[in-house]
């Protein structure tokens, strides 16, 4: 299911998948630290680098699991820090639901089981219970720079391959990061960063079935134009 340091780029990127269920098991943090010098390769706007990370685990990540939890339950509006835009429509919202269709039936969630769809969502903001959570920043003073969150999203995604190509798994997660006080307050992060997004990140649960959910992608005849080629 997961990859080890001898895979080829194209095993890591066609097997990657996003991983929502993950074992009781610890992540070194060489491994970690491994997978972050990785990521850190990927392009950047004039070298900036804007980047940081906060990696999580243990009883702070419980206390941010909890917080977050409590706040959403008791109606707290969302406090995300990087804007999000208005909601999705037309293609793109029929592939938001066609995602969710795929794992809700893989977890057999019926439409009208409303517990266990509040479960599924509550997942995502307990960092789909993972045993690390890595928070991504940028520096605030690039808050009105377009070229900084392209290379932050550059950074996450080589972040997750270079993790799948170490036997990790990972999702990338909007949830995890929406009740930001609550982040910023346990993970410590200062006052100068932007919280941009969070990504689970520990050992693959083999057993878990949305761990087996591949999403639907577009054909590269539906997505790219060739110009100027015979």
């Amino acid at each position: 299911m997961s990859g080890n340091p001898d895979m080829t780029y194209e095993e890591v990127v066609m097997g990657r998948r996003s991983i929502r269920g993950y074992l009781d098991k610890p992540v070194p943090r060489a491994v970690i630290e491994e997978v972050l010098t990785l990521a850190m390769r990927s392009p950047t706007s004039m070298n900036t680098q804007p980047w940081h990370f906060h990696i999580i685990t243990g009883e702070p990540l419980d206390r941010i699991r909890k917080g977050n939890t409590e706040r959403i339950l008791a109606g707290e509006p969302d406090s995300r820090e990087f804007r999000r835009g208005e909601p999705f429509a037309g293609v793109h919202r029929e592939r938001q639901v066609g995602v969710a269709k795929q794992l809700f039936g893989a977890m057999g969630i019926a439409r009208d089981d409303k517990e266990k769809r509040q479960d599924w969502v509550l997942r995502g903001f307990r960092q789909f219970d993972a045993p690390v959570c890595v928070i991504v920043t940028y520096d605030r003073e690039l808050s009105d720079s377009d070229d900084t969150p392209f290379d932050c999203g550059a950074v996450t995604t080589a972040l997750v391959n270079a993790a799948w190509s170490r036997g990790l798994g990972c999702v990338i997660n909007s949830q995890g990061i929406m009740q930001s006080p609550v982040v910023r307050e346990h993970a410590g992060i200062p006052d100068d960063q932007v919280i941009m997004k969070a990504v689970a990140m520990g050992w693959p649960d083999e057993n878990f079935p949305a761990n087996a959910v591949v999403s639907e992608r577009k054909s590269v005849h539906e997505a790219a134009r060739f110009v100027g080629f015979p």
